[in-house]
């Protein structure tokens, strides 16, 4: 029987971000899901800021774009009348640190086919209609074995269930999904079609009467196409009835004033109830939960699709170094330790949104832009309190000199905290931005090829499926010569960042890029980087967060930290000469 690196179940974003992930890895990675048919639904509006920068990383962000539209503003109205309009991203512009301000509108089978592409250019097809009905632990742990429907079992390292809420693989392996239902908080959903003309098209129309409420969000790439949301019609008893069609264009002319037979078309028809619940843990043996498998909550400020995306990134470059045989398999914990947190922070940032949508519609004029915050982005969720975060001037160290305290105390649900500070969330909307710090998001900085003269950014010297070690001050070339030599083949790229009066003449091995405009240097916090300030080395992880930051004279804490992700160095010696600190 051979042997798959990783099964994925359930083909939704979650899942594909993972495959495509862990193909261009060279993993040998496959993808089930039980639909017959790849699912044609739109329920996810679209990639917020940060899985903006995670599908740029896995080279799609301009395919997406392109097939989607930028949020619209919201047009609110109150007895069928219009009473006011709101853009909740007037005041937002891109910034050099986070040049995707905002997120995009995109039906989710549109993203879901875009990603389906990507995953096959690597020769990696989704296998449909497979139902994944059980799973085993193989002899000595060393693999998963997995039943199918069909009465097929097959053998996999690792299983990654990405399969929704239902999740077969969070029941098959026994993890609870506590929480609650709020069966009071009922909105019934579908696709539909309007005539020509009806509505206009620039806008997100939104009817909020006492009496219930009607929402039309127009559905990129279609000419008719919109998204219906709406509160149910009840029957005499109060209880919410089942969505049809007849329903939708009855909710449409008693709320809009449109007459019903402006709605032509109606599919994909459901009943949405708030849940808010959570996997109590992430993992068990050699599975792993994503996405909706993993937490689900309120959809105030669009955040289930873009956490199940982010989920995935987090996971990918782990699995991918721990199946090259470059990292420990207890590399693969700090998926939980670092994802089970942000997802009890979102359950309780979900719910506060939700809470506030609710106060604000019973004016007029309010609507859903109250859902919208700077935490929705997705731009400040960090990890500080991580192992993988390391700081060298806060954490102590142990005998081989590598760090032992993270720096932070992890959210839990219901505390209110944050993955980072509110203070410190680095949106366009702020003004200074603090230093960032080991767990946080590595800044976006604009910037020069030092080799071509193009312009690009350092974002794009992140992408691709590597860790990246950057260099500021003339201090740093002997680290990145030692770390090209040592890990060169083992997934770490270097990149000397250069001020623009720096004299180059002294060259660093790998990529070089020239901050021109200043933008690296004070995202990072580098002061002047002009041979007068300390010469630093950052560490960026593959999914685009701080590992470490450490001074060019402090190459051991550098090696320690490299050492724990991809393992011995080719010659460990050359580092023993760096900064003078030898054990």
């Amino acid at each position: 029987m051979g042997v798959t690196d990783v099964l994925i179940v359930g083909a939704g974003p979650t899942g594909l971000v993972l495959a495509c992930d862990l193909a261009r890895r060279g993993a040998a990675v496959r993808i089930v899901d039980r639909s017959p048919v790849p699912p044609r639904t739109s329920r996810a509006k679209g990639p917020n800021a940060r899985s903006l920068e995670i599908l740029d990383d896995l080279g799609v962000a301009e395919e997406v774009l392109a097939a989607g539209s930028a949020p619209l503003p919201m047009l609110k109205y109150r007895d069928r009348l219009p009473v006011a309009e709101t853009d909740p991203w007037a005041d937002s512009a891109p910034s050099p640190d986070a040049p995707y301000d905002r997120g995009g509108l995109i039906a989710q089978w549109r993203l879901e086919e875009i990603l389906r592409d990507r995953l096959a250019g690597y020769g990696v097809h989704v296998e449909l209609g497979r139902e994944v009905t059980g799973l085993a632990e193989g002899p000595g742990g060393r693999h998963v074995d997995v039943a199918f429907a069909e009465g097929r079992t097959e053998r996999a390292r690792y299983v990654v269930g990405c399969d929704g809420a239902h999740s077969s693989v969070r029941k098959l392996l026994g993890i609870g999904f506590e929480g609650t239902t709020a069966e009071d908080q009922v909105m019934v959903c579908g696709d539909v079609d309007l005539a020509d003309g009806a509505l206009d098209r620039t806008r997100w129309h939104q009817w909020f009467d006492e009496d219930g409420a009607v929402m039309l969000c127009p559905i990129p790439g279609t000419r008719t196409g919109w998204w219906f949301q709406a509160g149910p019609e009840r029957d005499g008893r109060g209880r919410p009835l089942a969505p049809t069609a007849g329903g939708f264009r009855r909710l449409l002319a008693r709320h809009t004033g449109l007459p019903g037979r402006a709605l032509t078309r109606a599919e994909l028809l459901s009943t949405y109830r708030v849940n808010v619940r959570m996997a109590d843990r992430f993992r068990a043996g050699r599975a792993f939960l994503a996405g909706d498998a993993a937490h689900v909550h309120a959809v105030a400020g669009g955040l289930g699709m873009n956490t199940g995306i982010q989920d995935a990134f987090n996971l990918g470059w782990k699995l991918g170094l721990v199946l090259a045989g470059h990292a420990g398999p207890e590399l693969l914990d700090t998926y939980e330790e670092e994802r089970l947190p942000v997802a009890a922070r979102t359950l309780d940032l979900t719910s506060e949104r939700l809470r506030a949508t609710l106060e604000a519609i019973r004016r007029p004029g309010g609507g859903l832009d109250a859902a919208i915050t700077p935490d929705t982005t997705g731009l400040g969720v960090g990890y500080r309190w991580s192992s993988l975060a390391r700081g060298l001037a806060e954490a102590p160290k142990a005998e081989d000199g590598s760090p032992e305290a993270p720096h932070a105390e992890a959210p839990k649900a219901g505390d209110g905290s944050t993955a980072t500070p509110d203070a410190e969330v680095r949106t366009a909307r702020d003004g200074e931005r603090p230093a960032p710090r080991p767990g946080d998001r590595a800044p976006d900085a604009p910037c020069v090829d030092a080799a071509t003269g193009a312009r690009t950014r350092l974002h794009r010297v992140f992408a691709g499926p590597r860790t990246t070690v950057l260099g500021f001050g003339p201090g740093s070339a002997a680290v990145l010569r030692e770390v090209a030599a040592a890990y060169g083949d083992a997934g770490v790229r270097t990149c000397r960042v250069y001020a623009a009066h720096e004299d180059r003449a002294t060259s660093a091995p790998g990529e070089a890029v020239v901050d021109d405009e200043g933008h690296a240097t004070a995202a990072y916090g580098r002061g002047a980087s002009d041979g007068t300030s300390t010469s630093t080395v950052v560490v960026v992880r593959p999914d685009h967060h701080l590992g470490l930051s450490a001074p060019a004279a402090d190459a051991r804490s550098v090696h320690a930290y490299l050492h724990r992700l991809h393992g011995a160095a080719r010659s460990a010696e050359r580092f023993s000469g760096i900064g003078g600190r030898r054990r």
